[in-house]
């Protein structure tokens, strides 16, 4: 069977940057999706259409296509006691909302602490790079009743928009 929307399709996948680095992958049972549902992003969805059971496929996306563009207008300082404890508050913590921030869904990573102050940094980790998707078809079957997206499947945030609120993307 060919992959085509609404069918259910696993993969696996190995994403790396642009020096071949490996930076994230599936296990070796790889990840189902329903194809065509904008649950993985649109440039692996499109690679991946009219492929079968066995076929492999190399993705490049650019920023715009995959974590979105870095802006250096979501790095904000913030004093540290606005944050907890200070002796806590280390680079890599991660706030889902900050005292004196936009409460619009983002995510806050501490980059640094230093002086009494954190830097936060509500890009995506992965925001301006360009990524390299190595996937592989593992499995391709029909769905069976209405093929709707199911919210009990969670596809890995490095496949599709983690993090991010982005528009309903066109047919």
């Amino acid at each position: 069977m060919e992959i085509k929307k609404d069918a259910l399709v696993t993969i696996s996948v190995a994403m790396y940057d642009l020096q071949g680095n490996l930076l994230e992958e599936t296990d070796r049972e790889g990840v189902t999706y329903l194809h065509g549902h904008a649950d993985i992003f649109p440039g692996i969805e499109k690679a991946l259409e009219g492929k079968k059971k066995g076929d492999s496929v190399s993705v490049t996306l650019e920023p715009e296509d995959s974590f979105g563009e870095f802006d250096p207008e979501a790095i904000f300082i913030v004093p540290v006691e606005k944050l907890g404890d200070p002796e806590l508050i280390v680079p890599g913590l991660v706030f889902d909302h900050v005292p004196g921030l936009a409460d619009d869904g983002r995510k806050y990573r501490v980059t640094d602490v230093a002086q009494g102050t954190a830097v936060m940094d509500a890009n995506h980790p992965l925001a301006g790079w360009t990524l390299r998707f190595d996937v592989k078809v593992l499995d391709v079957a029909a769905a069976e009743g209405e093929a709707t997206g199911n919210d009990d499947v969670v596809v890995p945030g490095f496949l599709g928009f983690a993090d991010k609120i982005i528009d309903e993307q066109a047919d």
